[in-house]
């Protein structure tokens, strides 16, 4: 943790200031307050998104990396992670920790009657701790900067563009979930999870919907 925190202080100085504020919107909940009206909460402004490729060229240009050398890492941490969790290990680094999620391939209410096969990953819980909130807020020199939402409602009569951020989605993992077409197709959680749902019906579905963990999970037909 000291040299990670040594090294931070070391390469801040490489970044340049930014001219405005972290961008967000403010959307309204189902909740309503004690003046009868919708409350509303912030969220991160939708469309930013860098890919590790483009992390790892901002880190060449800003901080000395070496140019491949961020995603090189990241490569050798999965592999090297991977194989750790899989004989059971929890990870703990210094962004956070990483443990291996289990779950059962059917309903078992006899703890007896559990065996190996019956066993199956679900995937890994990050629990990112809390130095990413002192992380970021070092860099928040600007405070906060609101910005236009995205009008939902056009995108939502947008057929094209829906579809296009569904084939996104589905080629990028092969199945889709709520935060990932949120993302990608610029909409509110509310409103991806309907159109998912949409897709999951009719006469001729393009969905079927099953649910890992917590997790909904939207597969193409």
């Amino acid at each position: 943790m000291r040299t990670f925190a040594a090294n931070y202080s070391k390469i801040i100085h490489f970044m340049p200031k930014k001219k405005s504020g972290f961008p967000y919107e403010v959307h309204p909940t189902p909740m309503k307050g004690k003046d009868g009206r919708n409350i509303v909460y912030a969220k991160p402004a939708k469309g930013l998104k860098l890919d590790i490729e483009a992390v790892d060229g901002y880190c060449h240009e800003h901080y000395e990396l070496k140019d491949g050398e961020l995603e090189f890492v990241f490569k050798q941490f999965l592999k090297c992670a991977s194989e750790l969790m899989a004989r059971g290990y929890r990870i703990d680094t210094p962004i956070g920790s990483f443990v291996p999620k289990l779950g059962l391939k059917r309903e078992i209410t006899n703890a007896d009657e559990v065996d190996d096969d019956d066993v199956q990953l679900e995937g890994v819980d990050y629990n990112p701790g809390k130095i990413w909130n002192k992380a970021i807020e070092d860099w928040l020199f600007n405070g906060f900067t609101r910005v236009e939402n995205p009008n939902v409602q056009e995108l939502m009569q947008d057929t094209a563009h829906l579809e296009q951020a569904l084939k996104e989605c589905l080629k990028q993992r092969g199945f889709v979930t709520v935060k990932a077409f949120t993302i990608q197709a610029h909409l509110t959680d509310y409103s991806a999870r309907k159109q998912l749902e949409a897709w999951t019906q009719g006469e001729n579905p393009k969905l079927t919907k099953s649910t890992i963990g917590h997790t909904d999970i939207y597969t193409e037909i």
